[in-house]
């Protein structure tokens, strides 16, 4: 969004993170690992997306906006430190950087991402005044994003399944942050929560078909480790469809996504930070490939 509408929100996804997260580092080794895990970058699509939705509603309480962006990164950030444990994917790097467990041990990163999750929930807190009667919405709105059985724990749980079905898989692992992102925007500014998570769900569905192409072409971007559907038989838009017909259904998903987005004064900027993840999820011989 530009300046009046917020061109460039990192700096105030950034700035939001270190307010609400700084103050709770502790005791020293485990805010060591929780910053290792939440303060070390990252795109941050989903909070610049949470922030990007509150301006499309007209952004009213711009403080507790950026507390559901915190939550909603806390909660992603929690997800990506349990999903690297050496019990599920077992990485070593993680944003170009030794993932949380191998810089400050095993013990430490299932507590930081436990910190985290309960750190998601302790940003509303902050702002519950502010909240006021939009608060028990936006508890909802984390609580089923985070949970079981359509949320991150049910998602990651479903790979301890013999045989998950993809869709439903992808639409909790990875798909209910995403409408977590955007419902919880809209809520923030008091907008119309419906539409806004049907877009939520369209940009989840090709992040996540994103990361399956990722991971059967090896394409692992700052280190991350590539060919984990394959490894532990989990379920992938690739194996089904083939690369083709998953970047084809990249392509739909993220159109339907910008299709929908409502018109406003901020609608054509958001439409462009939902276009940019096309240019960043693929490289550009295959983004360029529109039809099966």
């Amino acid at each position: 969004m530009n300046d009046a509408a917020g061109s460039d929100l990192s700096p105030r996804v950034e700035a939001a993170i270190r307010r609400h997260v700084g103050a709770r580092c502790a005791p020293p080794r485990l805010g060591a690992a929780i910053e290792h895990a939440i303060l070390a970058g990252g795109s941050r699509v989903r909070p610049r997306f949470t922030l990007g939705v509150a301006l499309a509603c007209g952004d009213d309480r711009p403080a507790l906006a950026d507390a559901v962006a915190v939550a909603i990164e806390c909660l992603h950030c929690a997800s990506l430190v349990h999903d690297d444990l050496p019990c599920f994917d077992d990485a070593a790097i993680r944003r170009g950087r030794p993932t949380v467990h191998l810089a400050h041990g095993e013990a430490l990163a299932v507590l930081s991402g436990d910190a985290l999750i309960v750190m998601a929930f302790q940003t509303l807190s902050d702002v519950s005044a502010l909240a006021g009667e939009r608060l028990p919405e936006l508890l909802q709105v984390l609580a089923e994003a985070a949970g079981a059985p359509d949320g991150l724990v049910g998602g990651q749980a479903l790979e301890s399944e013999h045989t998950p079905d993809l869709d439903t898989y992808h639409a909790a692992k990875t798909g209910a942050l995403f409408e977590a992102a955007a419902a919880g925007g809209a809520v923030a500014a008091g907008g119309d929560v419906t539409v806004w998570r049907r877009i939520g769900a369209w940009l989840g569905a090709a992040y996540q078909i994103a990361d399956d192409i990722h991971d059967a072409l090896g394409i692992g971007g700052e280190g991350k480790p590539t060919g984990q559907d394959t490894a532990h038989a989990r379920p992938s838009v690739v194996a089904r469809h083939g690369v083709d017909g998953a970047v084809l259904a990249l392509h739909r998903h993220m159109e339907a996504a910008v299709d929908a987005i409502p018109p406003g004064p901020t609608a054509e900027t958001l439409r462009t930070l939902v276009r940019e993840q096309t240019t960043r999820f693929l490289p550009a011989d295959l983004a360029a490939r529109r039809s099966a």
